[in-house]
């Protein structure tokens, strides 16, 4: 018989074991799950992804990450390099295989993992890597985390979203996207136009960056201060940690979509839609075209109208709302089967600022991209978005403020109005200089609508290039997270 001795007074597990032959001593505290035998130190939460049984021995897979000073121990390190490790316990007796197996495996139940998943792998997006990033490092880790998984490819635009209204939600604990940000926003549509929408928002989603934006990922990584890599944002995956996240609805007449990202008009939604015909160029096209848009300027008349969040109602004008209905915002809640969104009152927005106007943005999350700090104050379910306007700005500013987008000093500077906003009107217009042309109406990095005569103008869309009700919800949908984020 082994030595195998749980401890009443402290939560300990303690035994003999053969590690590469040798016999020493092993411990596994149940309280802070951490496992400990000769020089190893392993924490279950943190490294530990998964355990299986092969004969007598308890194969552990973990992962340990170094930040260039050795290989950390029981996880306390934040940072680095994260490195796939198998360890082999080769228990003494069948008693202690059978206690510390089970031991084991009812302690990383506990931490509340997902055991199945549905991925989505965007083979189109980006430089077209997701399916290599897919069984480079996403494959692996959750292989070893014992995790079945099934694996749809999208084949063409809205698949994903396809794929989610109809999908068996009760089969799986979560559905990840292997993408950049565009499958993540077709999910959360799909699951909002079911039925069953209010049980179907409920599952939690997890985003591994392999697109050209990835700021959904970006933002959850680095607000605990880890690079954006798709290693990183699988273990965020495996280990179940949740986090709630705000929900943007945007409606027009009987149309609306949800967004998770951001809305741009203006300056910001022009150079990231017509910056595609320099495709060819990579990602060079954006600055490229950037420093176009800048020196030869367009200003959009128009005007916004908002529901100030405490503590910004200075900003802007008193909102004259004599005589507005909101009939058309009611008539979105009509004939639809999902989630129609909250509520609009027309009262309650309170204040105004008017056209004309070189760029407003609206942000759910901090980072519209993984270069682009676009909202430094924006949180994940706060309930409010991020309103970044530029109304007018001598143009070599405009270009050392595009500078700083990278680490969000923009709107530090005097021609950047930012605040937030609970709900929120865009009445877009035409171009100041040119009255026969309109503008580019940019949301999750896609084109909700195109006015007339801008870029690809006679492509079909979603609305029209005209007002717009956007009002968020807090915390509507729930995503995987490296841990929770306030």
């Amino acid at each position: 018989m082994g030595n195998t001795k749980p401890i009443t007074a402290a939560p300990v597990l303690s035994d003999r074991v053969r590690v590469n032959g040798v016999e020493t001593p092993v411990t596994f505290t149940a309280e802070e799950g951490i496992l400990r035998w000769g020089e190893s130190c392993l924490s279950i939460e943190k490294e530990v992804l998964g355990i299986t049984v092969e004969g007598s021995k308890i194969k552990i897979r973990a992962i340990k990450e170094n930040d260039g000073g050795g290989i950390t121990c029981c996880g306390g390190n934040t940072g680095g390099t994260v490195r796939r490790r198998s360890y082999n316990l080769e228990m003494l007796t069948e008693d202690s295989l059978r206690i510390w197996s089970q031991k084991l495996h009812d302690f990383i139940d506990s931490l509340g993992r997902p055991k199945r998943l549905f991925v989505f792998v965007n083979p189109y997006g980006g430089k077209r890597s997701a399916s290599k990033i897919f069984i480079d490092s996403v494959k692996p880790l959750l292989d070893d985390a014992n995790i079945d998984y099934t694996v749809q490819e999208t084949k063409y635009q809205l698949h994903a979203k396809e794929v989610a209204k109809s999908l068996d939600i009760l089969r799986y604990d979560g559905v990840v996207c292997v993408s950049g940000d565009g499958i993540l926003v077709e999910v959360v549509n799909g699951l909002l136009e079911r039925e069953d929408w209010d049980s179907a928002i409920k599952m939690p989603l997890g985003v591994v960056p392999a697109g050209t934006g990835n700021g959904m990922a970006k933002s959850l990584l680095d607000a605990v201060g880890r690079p954006c890599t798709a290693s990183n944002a699988t273990l965020a995956i495996i280990r179940g940690h949740k986090q709630s996240l705000d929900v943007a609805t945007i409606t027009q007449g009987q149309n609306r979509f949800f967004s998770v990202l951001m809305l741009a008009w203006g300056l910001i939604a022009d150079i990231d839609i017509e910056s595609e015909k320099y495709r060819w160029m990579g990602s060079a096209r954006i600055d490229y075209y950037a420093i176009q848009r800048i020196f030869c300027l367009r200003r959009y008349n128009g005007c916004i109208k908002f529901l100030a969040a405490p503590g910004y109602e200075t900003f802007g004008e008193p909102a004259d709302l004599e005589g507005e209905t909101i009939s058309e915002v009611k008539s979105s809640f009509v004939q639809h089967k999902g989630y129609c969104g909250p509520a609009l009152q027309m009262k309650d927005f309170n204040r105004k600022i008017e056209g004309p106007f070189v760029s407003v943005w609206l942000h759910n999350v901090p980072w519209g991209g993984e270069d682009t700090l676009a909202a430094p104050d924006a949180k994940f379910s706060d309930g409010y978005l991020d309103l970044v306007v530029i109304k007018d700005c001598p143009k070599l500013t405009l270009l050392s403020l595009m500078t700083e987008l990278s680490k969000g000093g923009h709107v530090k500077s005097p021609h950047v109005l930012y605040l937030k906003v609970k709900a929120f009107v865009l009445e877009p217009g035409t171009q100041l200089d040119d009255g026969s042309k309109e503008g580019i109406i940019d949301v999750d990095g896609e084109v909700l609508a195109r006015g007339k005569g801008t870029y690809k103008s006679n492509y079909k869309t979603l609305m029209t290039y005209d007002k717009l009700h956007i009002k968020v919800d807090q915390g509507l949908a729930t995503v995987f997270s490296p841990s929770t984020i306030s």
